[in-house]
C-alpha cells in the first residue's frame, strides 16, 4: 500500500498513543495525518446540505468554544484571515473525534474554562466578555505561571494553542500566509519557528 493509499484508520488509529506520549501538542500528527483531516472536513462540508461541518466529537457549545479560542489565538489581521477562517475548530474536532485521549484533554479543558468563568463571573467563557476572556487566557499561556489551582488550564492551553497553530498551518489558508505557493506533496511538516512567533504575536494576549 502506498503512502497516498493509506486509510483512514491507519492515518488515525495511533492517535491516541501519541495523545497520551508527546508532549502537550508537540509533533501529536505528520503532514500527511494533517492533510488527511483538512480533505475530510472539506469534504464533509462539501457534502452537507447547507456547506456547514457537523462536530463529530464536541457538544455544540464545546464546539463554539473551540472556535472562538482558535480565533483568539490567530486573529485575521490585514494580512490574512486566521485559525476561524482556516478551520482550525473543524480540524481539531476530527481529530478528537478519532482519539478518545485527545478528546477528553479538550473537554476537560472546556470544562476548566467555564468553571473558572463561572467562579469569577458567573458566565461560561463563550459568554463571558472579551476582555474577561484574554484575561484568563493570559493567566494559563504560559508555564511560568502555573500553579495549583491552574495548572490544568496550562497543560490544556498548551496543546490548544500547539494544535490550533498546526491546523491553520496546514490549512490551504495557513500555506498562503507563509508564503508557499507549490504544491509538492512532502512527508514530513515542520511549523517554522517564525511562523509560531508570528501566530503568537497576532494574539491579544500574546
Amino acid at each position: 500500500m502506498s503512502d497516498n493509499q493509506v486509510s483512514r484508520r491507519e492515518l488515525l488509529r495511533n492517535l491516541g498513543i501519541s495523545a497520551a506520549l508527546a508532549a502537550p501538542g508537540a509533533r501529536l500528527v505528520s503532514a500527511q495525518v494533517a492533510q488527511h483531516v483538512h480533505q475530510a472536513v472539506a469534504q464533509e462540508k462539501a457534502a452537507a446540505p447547507k456547506g456547514e461541518y457537523t462536530p463529530k466529537c464536541f457538544t455544540a457549545h464545546e464546539f463554539k468554544t473551540l472556535q472562538r479560542l482558535s480565533d483568539l489565538i490567530i486573529p485575521a489581521d490585514d494580512h490574512s484571515p486566521g485559525a476561524l477562517e482556516a478551520g482550525a475548530a473543524e480540524w481539531i474536532d476530527y481529530m478528537a473525534g478519532n482519539s478518545p485521549d485527545l478528546a477528553q484533554i479538550f473537554t476537560g479543558g472546556f470544562g476548566w474554562l467555564d468553571h473558572q468563568m463561572q467562579q469569577h463571573h458567573g458566565v461560561d467563557f463563550i459568554d463571558a466578555k472579551p476582555e474577561q476572556q484574554t484575561a484568563v487566557l493570559d493567566a494559563i499561556a504560559y508555564k511560568k505561571n502555573e500553579m495549583p489551582e491552574n495548572a490544568p488550564g496550562i497543560h490544556f492551553f498548551s496543546w490548544l494553542r500547539n494544535l490550533v497553530t498546526d491546523a491553520y498551518y496546514t490549512s490551504p489558508i495557513g500555506i498562503k500566509d507563509l508564503g508557499y505557493m507549490g504544491n509538492t506533496a512532502v512527508s514530513e511538516f515542520h511549523v517554522p519557528e517564525a511562523a509560531l512567533q508570528y501566530a503568537l504575536k497576532r494574539s491579544p494576549f500574546a
